[in-house]
């Protein structure tokens, strides 16, 4: 997320935070009560920083979730997710999908087409049945951390830079839109 956070900040003032498992050194990750209470002093803390601002939260892959579940208990303007992980474990019998129904956030999802935790056709199904304004940024060829294999940029004759400049485009045309 650092070089995200770097790009990111060409769009406005970007705030990150690390779990305390993550800090700890621990691979399981904490509970979800846990790191939506994480989430909300982090947000709480940049409002403080940041009063006049809109908020957008904007996570990768568990943390654009977690910030799903903090949108449905703190206001924010909107929700971007870098690699939703919908699927558990990559089974596509255990979907994450119920946070995402009862979103009431317009939400941008950036998922790339080789990505085993959100397949795209799973994630079209779910999307069709949100309540809420919903986008998708497809990265043609990207895995679960948008990255798309050296030979297929050959191939396309592009660089990841490239392709991570069109997902930096969409996302601030999302948080336009948002704003």
């Amino acid at each position: 997320m650092q070089n995200w956070k770097r790009r990111l900040s060409e769009i406005g003032d970007v705030e990150t935070l690390d779990y305390a498992y993550t800090r700890e050194g621990r691979k399981r990750p904490d509970p979800l009560p846990k790191l939506i209470a994480a989430h909300r002093e982090a947000l709480s803390d940049a409002r403080k920083r940041h009063p006049a601002e809109s908020t957008i939260l904007i996570g990768k892959s568990m943390g654009g979730r977690v910030g799903c579940h903090l949108s449905l208990e703190e206001k924010v303007d909107g929700l971007i997710c870098l690699g939703y992980p919908l699927c558990a474990m990559g089974d596509r019998a255990k979907l994450r999908d119920e946070v995402l129904r009862t979103l009431n956030t317009p939400i941008l999802f950036v998922q790339g087409t080789r990505d085993p935790l959100c397949p795209l056709d799973l994630l079209e199904r779910v999307r069709a049945e949100m309540k809420t304004q919903n986008a998708l940024h497809v990265v043609e060829g990207g895995d679960h951390s948008l990255r798309v294999p050296k030979r297929q940029l050959q191939a396309t004759i592009r660089t990841q830079e490239e392709i991570d400049r069109q997902i930096l485009k969409a996302i601030a045309g999302f948080v336009d839109h948002c704003r």
